[in-house]
């Protein structure tokens, strides 16, 4: 018996966690409880809402390139884009849609003109979409919801002549009405979706609420579901995995989370948390996310924070001293140990600065090719220390001045 956190006695059962795809088990007590996942599908819409991200514009061309290595890696659906929003925006989905294996999407309001644009595109895939929220429905639409639901029925049943697989999104389901959200979407299961994607426009879901929402959809429509969450509150890839668990088939995402203000899921933490943490294979090439990642941090303009998750540079980076003397000895004691640089196509790294211990300053040094006896590795360490701490970045070149300084042997010169 254990004590629960209320402080009453309860039963503690032994918990057997999964083997992730990489192959490395979970450490004894590393998760609580896991849901297990069967299916993850990844819609990438880096270049559709992606694009979207305040002074960000992909060209003709960036949007091929990106398409490729999207293309390239497995990902399940690449949405190219708005097809009725320009002749080289439809030029550009066209294209795309034939030069990829991936199925491709195109977006379409539930205006005919829309949806007449995204058949011609050529898509495999069209994704309808509608304010449902009574906020957007009166000030964004000034509609009615009668509007909104004829609407919708009537552009997914000329989505279904075209023999296009069609995809409908109730905008704003984390803010609609559950009654009304039920309505519309029993109203379009009648006449035949295939996707129903649930948007957490706003960005207001938790994962708690966007599971409850996910069981609620799956109890109204025979389609497949697909979740898309916005990081207004940072919590948009926990969403996206809250609705795998709660059995949504496929997640929205972007690459580096750009997106609509704070961003979307972001493709590399959505992938690698299915891949490492609940052991699904998506089917995509993760050692090419920091390949991709890059890619789309020069082509939007979007620099990615050191800290990214995954695709920072810091994400395999240490500096503490305690930190790289346990690395150095073996990655796990402070990485996650189901995830390797390797995995997404990265490098660990050892940093030196203020926090810097002996094993790293050790290791730099043998590289460099001296051979440093132990009180001069000490020395070498309290100056990188009072180096760091000025603020100063401490490159391999300094390291190396630092060694030169105190006449350090090099190993060719104990051979000789």
């Amino acid at each position: 018996m254990g004590r629960c956190w209320n402080r009453v006695p309860c039963l503690i059962t032994t918990w057997t966690p999964p083997t992730p795809v990489g192959g490395v088990e979970f450490f004894q007590g590393t998760l609580a409880s896991s849901d297990e996942i069967e299916t993850v599908r990844i819609f990438d819409t880096t270049l559709r809402d992606g694009e979207q991200t305040p002074r960000t514009s992909f060209s003709y061309d960036d949007k091929r390139e990106i398409a490729a290595v999207l293309d390239e890696m497995g990902t399940h659906v690449i949405e190219a884009g708005f097809p009725v929003n320009s002749e080289a925006e439809f030029e550009a989905v066209s294209d795309i849609a034939a030069s990829t294996t991936s199925t491709v999407c195109g977006l379409a309001r539930v205006v005919e003109k829309d949806v007449e644009s995204a058949i011609d595109s050529g898509v495999g895939m069209i994704h309808v979409f509608v304010s449902t929220s009574d906020v957007q429905i009166e000030d964004s639409m000034h509609a009615t919801r009668e509007d909104v639901k004829r609407r919708a029925v009537e552009s997914i049943e000329r989505v279904n002549d075209a023999g296009v697989e069609v995809m409908f999104s109730p905008m704003d389901a984390t803010r609609t009405d559950s009654e009304f959200l039920i309505e519309i979407l029993e109203a379009v299961d009648e006449v035949g979706v295939d996707w129903v994607n649930i948007p957490d426009t706003c960005g207001v879901a938790t994962p708690s609420r966007m599971s409850a929402l996910v069981k609620l959809v799956r109890e109204h429509t025979d389609a497949r579901v697909d979740v898309h969450a916005h990081d207004d509150f940072g919590m948009a890839s926990a969403n996206a995995i809250a609705g795998f668990e709660a059995g949504a088939e496929q997640a929205q995402v972007s690459v580096n989370g750009i997106g609509e203000r704070a961003g979307n899921a972001a493709y590399e933490e959505v992938v690698m948390a299915a891949e490492s943490i609940y052991g699904v294979d998506t089917g995509i090439d993760t050692t090419r996310i920091t390949e991709l990642s890059r890619l789309i941090e020069d082509k939007s303009d979007v620099p990615v924070p050191a800290n990214k998750p995954i695709v920072g540079a810091n994400a395999f980076s240490h500096e503490s001293g305690i930190h790289a003397a346990g690395v150095i000895e073996n990655s796990d004691t402070f990485e996650p140990g189901i995830m390797t640089p390797e995995m997404v196509g990265a490098k660990r790294e050892l940093v030196l600065g203020k926090h810097t211990g002996t094993h790293s300053v050790r290791e730099f040094l043998t590289e460099a090719g001296f051979d440093p006896t132990e009180s001069e590795v000490r020395e070498i360490t309290r100056r990188v220390k009072d180096y760091g701490a000025e603020k100063n970045r401490v490159t391999r070149s300094d390291v190396e001045r630092f060694a030169r300084e105190i006449d350090v042997a090099r190993h060719e010169e104990v051979r000789a």
